[in-house]
């Protein structure tokens, strides 16, 4: 029992030993472990720590160096990351032919991480306070549905605007494809600014001048003049001007969507610099449409007189079968002075002349469309007298042959107005602003009229084929604006607007003077 005892306390003493003898390798191999750990720690936090240092340096020199990239975890990096909107699904005619409905793939509305916040505080060109005046003859008494059944008599379509879908009424037969592309302008708009639009229903006149006098709806007894929308106004007549159907292209002439059309005009007018531009005035156009282009074409060069105008009448049925080759636009900044004048009321071409870095030669118009009442005489265009052109041309061209920089700086304040105050994003942010505003004097809640159309992305481009096909692809809206709309300006303070307009008619009339004394000399 001793011995058995003995050997018992022996190898319990012998398990105790090896089993501290490898409690100890372990505590052992555990310190070894925790100084590797540690020595590792000590230079990887070494590693960071001088990675940090260099970073902030570099971060440091980049703040101070041109053209340097920011440091991606810098607030303006986070920025440039932020979530765009997400463009809208490609044209599937296949799809609607199918089932010929409208498919709603636009957002109701962006989130504000999809809307970059800064843009909100940049307010929109001058010309936008016109909205305020286009629109108070209905301020006091509001538009009702008997009003907008009045407008019927002098109107070609109407848009209604119901729950975020756009519809068309066809009441008259409409020139070309003006209402095409009004309305297809009006879904792109939708596009742009997903649930902006509020619900909303409007005639439409797409004449080339208004119908309605301001002196029909004047006295005690008067009633309110219906609201009518269209491409232009005038002084005596009540309308509500819009944006014409060529920013998104006129097919019938090749013109292309304004976005295109202005990046063709920028080329055209780097092509020849104004001082190595024919010292002429230049005009191009259709003169048997109104008796003051008749008139105009008596100033054209001849043997027996130069009027220092070089003036092409245009016959588009001719140019038509010769697929528009001479009437591209962009080849028609070659000339120091482009004439305006009207046609059977106001024209389209406007905003084309005004582009070319040239001098404008404005005949004294009847008739304003949305963003010209705030041209000015002498800082954006050269006033032509209406009753004698030749003489008042000629003047112009002669006096801006001799004074090049006063004419040269003119015609590039109302190119640069042109293309940046007239871009496509301020044609669409106007839309916006007018119809919103208009919208807030409904009396009524409106519905779909009878007979009225959806018009949609689909249904309006999938049966075109050609240019009117193509023209709609070049101008529609991709994806949802990634910012809000510039901020309405207030109305205009009534002071400052009668002195705006008569420092302009100042302006228009120190010319004549300067015409008038001109010849009355010469004849002494």
């Amino acid at each position: 029992m001793a011995s058995d005892h003995s050997m018992i306390k022996a190898n319990t003493t012998k398990g105790i030993r090896s089993e501290a003898e490898r409690m100890r390798m372990t505590l052992a191999s555990a310190r070894n472990s925790t100084a590797i750990l540690f020595i590792f720690l000590l230079f990887f936090g070494a590693y960071m720590y001088s990675r940090c240092i260099s970073s902030n340096i570099l971060a440091s020199v980049n703040r101070f160096s041109p053209g340097s990239v920011t440091s991606p975890s810098t607030p303006l990096q986070r920025k440039i990351h932020k979530q765009l909107p997400t463009p809208y699904s490609p044209l599937n005619c296949s799809a609607y032919n199918e089932i010929k409905i409208c498919t709603v793939n636009n957002p109701e509305t962006l989130t504000d991480e999809e809307i970059d916040s800064s843009s909100s505080t940049k307010e929109c060109p001058n010309y936008f306070r016109w909205i305020h005046e286009d629109l108070r003859p209905w301020k006091d008494t509001g538009i009702t549905e008997e009003m907008i059944a009045r407008a019927n008599q002098s109107s070609n379509f109407r848009i209604t605007i119901v729950n975020g879908k756009v519809y068309m009424q066809k009441i008259r037969k409409v020139f070309q494809t003006r209402d095409l592309f009004t309305i297809w302008g009006v879904v792109q708009l939708m596009r742009k600014y997903p649930g902006k639009l509020p619900d909303l229903d409007l005639m439409f006149d797409a004449g080339d001048k208004p119908k309605n006098k301001f002196k029909d709806y004047r006295g005690p007894n008067a009633i309110a003049p219906p609201p009518v929308f269209g491409f232009c106004g005038q002084d005596s007549f009540v309308a509500i001007p819009f944006p014409d159907w060529s920013f998104w292209g006129w097919p019938e002439i090749r013109i292309r969507p304004w976005d295109t059309l202005l990046e063709d005009l920028k080329e055209g007018n780097r092509k020849t610099k104004w001082i190595d531009r024919d010292p002429y005035a230049y005009w191009k156009g259709n003169p048997k449409v109104a008796p003051t282009r008749k008139d105009l074409i008596k100033c054209n060069v001849s043997e027996e007189q130069d009027w220092n105008a070089r003036l092409y009448p245009m016959d588009w049925g001719a140019e038509n079968r010769g697929g528009f080759h001479q009437s591209n636009l962009a080849d028609q900044c070659v000339h120091r002075y482009k004439i305006y004048i009207e046609g059977v009321g106001w024209s389209v071409s406007e905003k084309y002349i005004l582009a070319c870095n040239s001098l404008t030669l404005l005949v004294k118009p009847l008739f304003y469309d949305f963003f010209t009442r705030s041209l000015v005489a002498m800082q954006h265009y050269w006033p032509i007298k209406e009753n004698d052109k030749c003489k008042s041309i000629k003047f112009a061209v002669d006096w801006g042959n001799t004074h090049k920089k006063i004419v040269r700086q003119i015609g590039t304040t109302a190119s640069n107005f042109i293309q940046e105050d007239l871009k496509m994003d301020y044609v669409y942010d106007y839309m916006l602003h007018l119809l919103t505003t208009y919208s807030k004097l409904m009396k009524y809640k409106p519905i779909v009229p009878p007979g009225a159309v959806e018009m949609c992305f689909e249904s309006m481009a999938c049966p075109e084929k050609g240019l009117k096909r193509k023209f709609m692809m070049e101008s529609m809206v991709k994806a949802p604006s990634k910012t809000k709309p510039c901020t309405l300006p207030p109305e205009f303070d009534p002071a400052k607007l009668q002195a705006f307009n008569q420092e302009n008619e100042d302006s228009i009339k120190e010319v004549e003077s300067w015409e008038n004394n001109f010849y009355k000399n010469q004849t002494k």
